[in-house]
């Protein structure tokens, strides 16, 4: 059984939880903007399709091991606008 001592050495600092979030919230702007750049429709679909491989690739810089958390939060939208701007399935 988990000591308080034991909860307290594993909880997060202050800084790691601000640090955290200051990735998130990056995260999110990159996410906006590469989805406003690809709906904008100036791109070839090979160029948006690289500019989410790149999205992503940076995700995985911010937040290594994550690849599922991002497949399951952010490909639902980015497969949206590729659908809605190039007419993909």
């Amino acid at each position: 059984m988990e000591t308080i001592q034991d909860s307290a050495a594993s909880a997060p600092t202050q800084e790691e939880i601000d640090e955290e979030s200051r990735r998130i919230r990056r995260l999110r702007i990159l996410v906006r903007l590469t989805l406003e750049e690809i709906a904008a429709g100036g791109l070839s679909a090979e160029e948006a399709s690289g500019m989410i491989a790149a999205t992503r690739r940076v995700a995985m810089e911010m937040f290594p091991g994550k690849e599922r958390a991002f497949d399951l939060i952010y490909r639902p939208q980015f497969q949206r606008v590729m659908h809605a701007v190039y007419r993909l399935q």
